[in-house]
């Protein structure tokens, strides 16, 4: 095994494992891609270091200077270890939503962070998205975005799509992942239909977001809701609802059940965005009937131990 130069050269190559116990549907081969193995412990990991040397390319960066992020966390953690690698000093705004680890793990890496309220519009000066943009003005700092970025979804097809592909050997009917700036799905998905127009992508929404309900050309409903890391109040750039075949909606009590018996019955632990990509999968699974589905964990539950795994945060909210 050789030795890497730097945590940067360890990202991707992520490993694939079959889920036999969580599945019921003995017919559908379902696969879990672990993204938590990534040094920062989330698929988010692939998008920072894209999107920083996308900026490098660009002449936009020099070492010393200040990046900012609109992020739930784990998009956050992946650029503070790329920051921390390349020289760059970090600013992250966050809903309060958030789990406290999340805000502690940043604050670790030598990130600033500013809690914003969740409740809010996008575009209220109070949101996180608008707090970046005037920190962005006012340091000056270099607003990455990756809700527009599209080395969001570019990091996808050239990691993510290709490793499932290999890992698969191109033996998968569908792909199933959450939906937050939609550069997952959105690169994934690219790559996989070119590989196989056959494929179904399909994507996971938590109840109270608009990517379902603008997907399907519906009336928006948007409130707020427990699961972190996806689900939107806008409808990110980043996301190509063209290589989407099917969004699936899932409610906040679902996801955060489903995390909690992934890690009893496959000793994966992760967060409720990972529980919602698996509700979606195990639904799609029923409808499929026979075959290969291959589900995004997206990050690990380490980081959600006083929410997700916690019996008394779950009953003060309604979700046991």
């Amino acid at each position: 095994m050789r030795v890497a130069e730097n945590l940067l050269e360890l990202i991707g190559q992520t490993p694939m494992v079959a889920l036999k116990r969580i599945n019921p549907i003995t017919s559908v081969r379902l696969l879990a891609k672990l993204e938590y193995f990534n040094p920062g412990g989330s698929v988010k990991d692939r998008i920072g270091i894209a999107m920083l040397e996308a900026a490098e390319r660009a002449g936009k960066l020099k070492p010393g200077d200040w990046i900012v992020e609109p992020t739930s966390g784990n998009t956050g953690v992946g650029l503070c270890i790329a920051a921390i690698v390349k020289g760059y000093r970090v600013v992250l705004t966050m809903p309060d939503k958030v789990s406290q680890e999340k805000i502690n793990l940043l604050k670790a890496y030598g990130a600033e962070v500013v809690i914003c309220p969740t409740a809010v519009a996008p575009d209220d000066p109070r949101s996180y998205y608008s707090v970046a943009r005037q920190i962005a003005k006012e340091r000056p700092a270099l607003l990455l975005n990756q809700y527009e970025n599209l080395a969001n979804p570019e990091a996808h097809y050239r990691t993510t799509g290709p490793e499932i592909w290999e890992q698969t050997q191109g033996k998968l009917d569908a792909f199933v992942a959450g939906i937050g700036t939609g550069g997952t799905i959105s690169g994934v998905g690219k790559f996989l239909k070119e590989r196989n127009a056959a494929v179904k992508i399909v994507g996971a929404d938590p109840e109270g977001s608009m990517i379902y309900s603008e997907f399907y050309k519906l009336p928006h409903h948007v409130h707020t809701y427990f699961i972190e890391g996806i689900g939107e109040d806008i409808i990110p750039k980043a996301l190509d609802f063209s290589v989407i075949d099917e969004i699936i909606r899932v409610t906040d009590r679902e996801a955060y059940q489903m995390a909690r018996e992934l890690a009893k019955k496959e000793a994966i632990l992760t967060g409720s965005s990972g529980g919602a990509a698996l509700v979606a999968a195990l639904q799609y699974a029923e409808k499929l009937k026979e075959g290969t589905i291959v589900v995004l964990i997206p990050d690990t539950g380490r980081q959600y131990l006083s929410k997700v795994y916690s019996e008394e945060w779950l009953h003060k909210h309604g979700l046991l």
